[in-house]
Formats: C-alpha cells, sequence, structure tokens
C-alpha cells in the first residue's frame, strides 16, 4: 500500500504537468495527500517542517542563478548579440549547412549562459529561413534546435552555467568542470550521433520527395535592415561568462579557504559557510554578473528603451522557473521520508553499480516531473548519501558521480510534458503529432550517452 501511495502521487504530478497545471500549486498537493493517506496527523507538520524548509532552501542556493541567467539571456537578446551571433556562424558555415549551422548556434548560446527559452526565440527565425531556402522540412527544425540547446551544453561540457550541472555541486562538493574528459566525450558522443540522425532524416525526406512544406503558422519575418553589431563583439560576453566562470572557479577556495567566517556587529552568532559546498554557485553568479555588466558596457544604447521592460520580464521569469523547481525539490523531499520511498530506494539498491543505480534514478524522475532540474533535485535529495557511500566503497570520485547526474536528468526530461518542449512546438508553430518523434530520437541519444560515458569510465578510468 505504502509504494502504491508513493507511486499515484508520482503519477498524479506528473499528470497535472502533462495537463499544463502550475507546478507551484499541485506540487505540495501531491505531496500532502501522500501525507494524508501514510499519516493524516502529520500534515501540517510535514508542510511546516520538510516541503516548505526544502522548498526554502533550494530558493536559497539557487534563485541567484536562475535570475541572473534569466537577466543575462535578456540583455544578449535585447542588445542583438543573440541574432548576431546566429547570422555570423550561419555565415561562416554557409546556408548549405543548415542543420548544423542551428545545432552549433544554440550550442554557443547555452553553454555561454544563455536560458534555452531565450535560444529557441533567438534561433527559430534563421532556422525557419535557412530549412525553407535548403528546403529540408520543417517539422526537422524542433529536433534540430533541440539537440543544440537541450543537450550536451545543458549538462555534459564541463563549465556549463546551466543550473543541471550547478545542482549536483552542493550536494557532491564538486565543481561545474567535475569529469570534465568524461563530459567532453560525451558531447562527442550525442553530437555526432545527434546530427547523423537529423542527416538520415534529411535524406529520407528528399528520397520521399518531402520539402520545406506549405501552410505552415507561426512563419517568421527577418528584416534585414536592422544593422546587428559585430558578431565578434556580439559573443565577447559569453567569453566573459566562461572565463570568468573558470577564474572564480579557481579563486575562491584560495580567497575563502575551507569555511567562511563572516561577523557582524548586529549578529549574536557569526555566518559560517563552508566554501565547498558554494564554490560552483558563487563562481557562476560572479560570471554572470560581469557577463551582464559586459553587455551594458557594450550595448546600452541600444537596449536602453527597452531595458526596464526586458529585465522586469526576465525577473518573472526566474521566479516561475525557480520556484517551480523549488517546489518540485519539496515534493521529492516529502516523498523521500514516506514508506512508499523506502520500498523504491530499496529495489533500487538492486542495481548493483552505483553510476547505472544513479543514472536510472535521476533519468526517470527526470522523466516523471518532465523538469531536468526537478528530476535531479529529487533524486539528490533523497539519494545522494547513498551514492556517494556506493561510490566511496567502489573507489569511483564523486566528480564522476556529478556528471553522470547532471547527464542523467537532461535525458527522458523532455517527455511530451517538458515545459521546454511546449515551448519550443509553439514557438515554432508545429505539434507533437509532426515533430516530437525527432525530439524524442534526440532524448534516446541523449539518454544512451549516459550510459556510454558509464562504459568509458570503467573501461579507460578517466576523469
Amino acid at each position: 500500500m505504502s509504494l502504491l501511495v508513493a507511486v499515484a502521487a508520482l503519477a498524479f504530478l506528473m499528470f497535472v504537468a502533462y495537463r499544463g497545471f502550475s507546478v507551484i500549486l499541485f506540487a505540495p498537493i501531491a505531496a500532502l495527500l501522500a501525507v494524508l493517506l501514510t499519516d493524516p496527523s502529520g500534515v501540517p507538520t510535514v508542510y511546516t517542517g520538510l516541503f516548505m524548509d526544502k522548498m526554502v532552501g533550494f530558493v536559497k542556493l539557487y534563485f541567484p542563478i536562475f535570475l541572473l541567467g534569466a537577466v543575462f539571456g535578456k540583455v544578449i537578446e535585447l542588445s542583438g548579440f543573440a541574432r548576431s551571433i546566429v547570422s555570423g556562424v550561419i555565415r561562416i558555415l554557409g546556408p548549405q549547412r543548415a542543420m548544423l549551422s542551428i545545432v552549433l548556434v544554440g550550442a554557443i548560446l547555452t553553454y555561454g549562459g544563455v536560458s534555452l527559452f531565450v535560444v529557441v526565440f533567438a534561433v527559430y527565425p534563421f532556422a525557419a529561413e535557412m530549412f525553407r531556402q535548403s528546403d529540408i522540412p520543417k517539422r526537422l527544425i524542433p529536433g534540430t534546435i533541440a539537440l543544440g540547446a537541450f543537450t550536451f551544453t545543458m549538462d555534459s561540457l564541463p563549465g556549463t552555467p546551466q543550473i543541471q550541472n550547478i545542482i549536483p555541486t552542493t550536494f557532491f562538493q564538486t565543481t561545474t568542470y567535475a569529469a570534465g574528459w568524461l563530459g567532453i566525450i560525451g558531447s562527442v558522443f550525442i553530437l555526432a550521433a545527434g546530427l547523423s540522425y537529423l542527416e538520415w532524416q534529411r535524406k529520407r525526406a528528399v528520397t520521399a520527395g518531402e520539402g520545406y512544406g506549405t501552410s505552415h503558422t507561426q512563419e517568421p519575418e527577418i528584416s534585414d535592415e536592422v544593422k546587428l553589431p559585430s558578431p565578434w563583439l556580439a559573443i565577447l560576453p559569453l567569453v566573459v561568462v566562461f572565463a570568468m566562470n573558470k577564474l572564480f572557479t579557481s579563486l575562491i577556495p584560495e580567497a575563502f579557504g575551507p569555511t567562511n567566517t563572516v561577523k557582524l556587529a548586529g549578529l549574536a552568532d557569526p555566518l559560517v559557510t563552508e566554501t565547498g559546498k558554494v564554490v560552483a554557485i558563487w563562481a557562476v553568479e560572479a560570471a554572470l554578473i560581469l557577463g551582464i555588466l559586459t553587455v551594458v558596457a557594450l550595448a546600452f544604447q541600444t537596449m536602453r528603451t527597452r531595458f526596464v521592460g526586458g529585465t522586469q520580464a526576465a525577473v518573472a521569469g526566474s521566479l516561475l522557473a525557480s520556484m517551480n523547481t523549488a517546489s518540485e525539490y519539496g515534493f521529492g523531499a516529502v516523498m523521500a521520508a514516506l514508506p512508499g520511498f523506502l520500498v523504491i530506494k530499496q529495489a533500487l539498491r538492486a542495481i548493483p553499480n552505483p553510476l547505472v543505480n544513479e543514472a536510472v534514478t535521476v533519468t526517470s524522475l527526470a522523466g516523471i516531473t518532465g523538469s531536468a532540474s526537478g528530476g535531479l533535485s529529487i533524486a539528490l535529495a533523497a539519494m545522494a548519501t547513498q551514492f556517494l557511500t556506493a561510490a566511496n566503497a567502489a573507489g569511483i570520485s564523486p566528480q564522476v558521480l556529478h556528471r553522470v547526474a547532471s547527464m542523467a536528468s537532461g535525458g527522458m526530461d523532455t517527455l511530451p510534458h517538458n515545459g521546454a518542449v511546449i515551448t519550443l512546438l509553439a514557438v515554432t508553430g508545429l505539434t507533437h503529432r509532426q515533430s516530437y518523434r525527432d525530439i524524442f530520437a534526440i532524448t534516446c541519444i541523449k539518454t544512451l550517452a549516459v550510459f556510454f560515458i558509464i562504459a568509458v569510465f570503467y573501461i579507460t578510468h578517466i576523469v
């Protein structure tokens, strides 16, 4: 019965997310219904002492990253830098390499710290124009954008400032550069396999006489009258974020030591922070701040009339995104405390290999919640200690745990109810029936890549 309660709560949350209901509203409802069926008297205490405590703890750690990432993406968009980067890459590679161009543009923007959602809006107009000129079916655009923005630069490449690469740092006391070689190998696998799949689909379409198609909706118009900044200037803020993230990751532990203690006159007790748990967060925050300032310094005149409205929209978006994930984190903490989840944990222990265990757990929960960060948070909140204990016993570095968890979160998360998938299809004017098959293929490649790097690790012991 306890197992049924846990599974029902997870299924309920997945269903409401798929139907488009607010996770902020329904995550606590799902969690507390499970508590009600387990111990009715514990509902108010669990809500206040566990759900809210974990939810607030998540916001405390990660909200600045959501906020700064959203603002950085918005100023990159308002300044025209995103469009300049897109047009520059297309100019270098040529319109005949439409798919490769769109994948690389998405990769450059996300690896530079731009939100996935901003990338979708920035890249789609150019993708539509290039696919039309090359007579490639429009239905392949979502899969192409997904490969560039939702896969290897989101959680595989070392140093990526996306939240999926940051969350594991607080559980394993690693940095965003953890297991760099495994991340690079996994990225090459995803890129090669993904491009091969898309090219295969393009050739099949050519053989079948299928072109771009007609009667499409959401067809963009690109005006050539707007003067864009130089792509080399536009890419500078992305380089600043990447370089400063790397620099601060090295400098912060040296500057603050293992623990940082601050004594303020108005506080009875000093503030003490374990630097190892927050170094990755502090480094990314500082890098994003410098990236934002770089854009403002270079292009304030271009975006000054829209700066206030744009940043307000970015703040609103970051609040929604962070609260969605925080609610899922609180939900995961409640589920982990229930007897039914203990049965699930016990069953997962039947998987003897700690890395495979972690990969299956994370990608399953990411798929259920439809959120990479949400599933990752739930899994690590419930089982990070178990993963670490098993890994230590097997002589596996926490860095490998970090990279496997991060990559696994971006695997099955892109099921049909995933928010990024729904946004991508809405922006491109396509439906699940038309384009989800290709997104799912990329999802399968991404999931397979996790187990590929696990095999590489055991064969070579490279980290």
